[in-house]
């Protein structure tokens, strides 16, 4: 089968499989997570505990992805020890900080790492997967009941545990299935239950999701290459994975209960991306992945969300796969909403961000091991926070996502017949660091339409101008070279040349004011200084320099 039959049916699907509390476009929850997630070591002991969570809310965060170890929680079977959830969950409640536990099972990474050593030594009751060359893995077989059953009943325990002392759902607001699930070293597990299962014919459903129409064995309507194994494997991690979500989900939902806040909390699964053009095995394969998205949701439909762990070069691409978002054609029902669990900590993290807020009304942003960054990399995400946690408080009528760099450094948007050109700060010519050869940092911003003319603009290392469609289309015509700009702007002596644009004919946009805001608790802007003259190139842009972090209240106006 060809790999991109997948795709297929991909948009056509997803609806079907939320919940009704995620489906409907006015039940999506208006909470945000501006979160980051600790290192995989630092909750392993109540002493890092304490002095972690006070550190994470003086960053600007609101929630904490929060590592549950099974080895710790179950350290002899069937004997649960909640010490380490239970002071995360106390020191939470203190700091006022919302939590979305990881359930370590057993998978983190596609290992095995985080079982119990009584899972571990009884192989024969807890088998592993194995390679096509008869290899067994650190990874336990998703084929074995045992294993499923032994990994269901601690994390039920957890969800119950956690359902008791949050029963308003204040604290604990998602939860994470399991941590980058996926085979490595073989694209599907060759153990002699897998074999089994690999000899049985492709389920209907999954037949019927895919839109395929023949019939037989996995080898049969799928192929042998290392894709076909792939698609095998994702059916069954997510077949595995749908236990624990349904679980899950008689627990913690909270049936007509009003007083909780968030009545469904949403069951994720995360993934590492299939990137570097890598093939199945060399990345963790099977797992939550965008190409394999049908697979999973057929598979596990009580789970909420595919969520991308990106850490790789391309953001917002790695992005755009997973944000699939209302669409009329759906009945405005919610297909996947993205939300970035991990994301490489750095000083691009605040501006990446904004612009996954701006541009897709991400659920949340999360960068990794927070806690043992630089302050050089959590400034720029305390500060995009503090910007982000304003402009929320707005009902914006259309939102965008600026994201820029050295090799991507414009960006045009029609809005409604407003031009609106956005750049990097650097391609403005008077910042020596724009052409003195040091690599330009990332540079991006929310833009948020509050009506017509009038936007704001929220972020750091960003250019805006705004015109109408006519003046656009009127600088666009051929003239011959373009001009050298100066230092300040303006054209270099002698660069010019004679003007061969037709006659312009309609109307031009101006900036009528360009306010630095702050936006209090009620949504009330809040007047901090006016950009004019120099600040606004004379009123021909609003632009936020390189390592500032700004709310610009832009008001436009329209002459002839």
């Amino acid at each position: 089968m060809k790999k991109g039959i997948v795709f297929l049916a991909l948009f056509s699907t997803f609806f079907l499989f939320l919940p009704a509390a995620m489906r409907a476009g006015n039940d999506i929850p208006e909470w945000r997570i501006l979160g980051g997630e600790l290192s995989n070591s630092a909750a392993t002991s109540v002493s890092d505990i304490e002095q972690v969570l006070p550190r994470m809310k003086s960053l600007g965060l609101n929630t904490v992805l929060v590592p549950v170890y099974w080895e710790l929680l179950e350290p002899s079977e069937g004997q649960m020890d909640y010490t380490l959830v239970d002071r995360t969950m106390d020191i939470a409640r203190q700091q006022g900080l919302q939590l979305v536990p990881l359930w370590f099972g057993v998978w983190k990474n596609s290992m095995s790492c985080y079982a119990p050593a009584w899972f571990k030594r009884d192989v024969k009751r807890f088998p592993r997967a194995v390679t096509a060359e008869g290899k067994p893995l650190e990874i336990a077989s998703c084929f074995s009941d045992r294993v499923l059953q032994a990994d269901l009943r601690a994390f039920s325990a957890l969800m119950q545990h956690i359902a008791e002392k949050d029963p308003r759902h204040e604290v604990v607001v998602m939860v994470q299935i399991e941590n980058e699930i996926g085979m490595l070293e073989s694209a599907r597990d060759h153990s002699p239950l897998a074999e089994q299962a690999y000899r049985q014919p492709v389920p209907q459903t999954l037949l019927q999701a895919l839109d395929i129409r023949r019939r037989g064995s996995w080898a049969e309507v799928f192929g042998t290459d290392c894709y076909a194994d792939e698609q095998f494997m994702a059916w069954h991690y997510a077949r595995y994975v749908e236990q624990l979500a349904q679980a899950a989900r008689g627990i913690l939902h909270t049936e007509g209960h009003t007083a909780a806040l968030h009545a469904e909390v949403p069951l994720f699964v995360n993934a590492a991306m299939n990137s570097r053009g890598r093939k199945p095995g060399e990345y963790p394969s099977a797992g939550p992945l965008a190409h394999l998205a049908t697979i999973w949701k057929t598979g596990a439909p009580t789970v909420d969300l595919l969520a991308p762990d990106i850490y790789d070069a391309g953001f917002k691409s790695w992005a755009s796969q997973y944000a699939m978002p209302l669409r009329p054609q759906d009945g405005g029902r919610l297909v996947n909403r993205l939300f970035i669990p991990e994301s490489r900590c750095c000083e691009n993290s605040g501006v990446r961000a904004l612009y996954a807020f701006g541009e897709h009304q991400t659920l949340g942003f999360s960068p990794f091991a927070i806690d043992q960054a630089s302050p050089q990399e959590t400034e720029s995400v305390t500060q995009a926070y503090r910007l982000l946690s304003q402009v929320f408080r707005v009902k914006p009528q259309n939102t965008w996502g600026l994201l820029f760099d050295q090799q991507d450094a414009e960006r045009t948007i029609d809005d409604e017949g407003v031009v609106i050109a956005c750049r990097h700060y650097f391609t403005l010519p008077w910042d020596p660091r724009a052409t003195d050869g040091s690599p330009w940092p990332e540079g991006g911003a929310m833009l948020l339409r509050l009506g017509r003319y009038d936007y704001l603009l929220a972020g750091s290392g960003v250019v805006v101008d705004f015109k109408t469609r006519a003046e656009k289309q009127h600088d666009a015509q051929p003239s011959g070279q373009q001009p050298t700009l100066g230092e300040d702007g303006f054209v270099e002596s002698g660069s010019a040349t004679p003007s061969t644009l037709p006659r312009f004919h309609g109307s031009r946009l101006g900036l009528l004011s360009v306010d630095e805001v702050s936006i209090n608790d009620e949504g009330q802007l809040r007047f901090l200084r006016r950009h004019n003259g120099d600040q606004s190139h004379q009123g021909r842009h609003a632009r936020i320099s390189v390592g500032e972090w700004k709310i610009l209240h832009i008001q436009l106006y329209e002459y002839q």
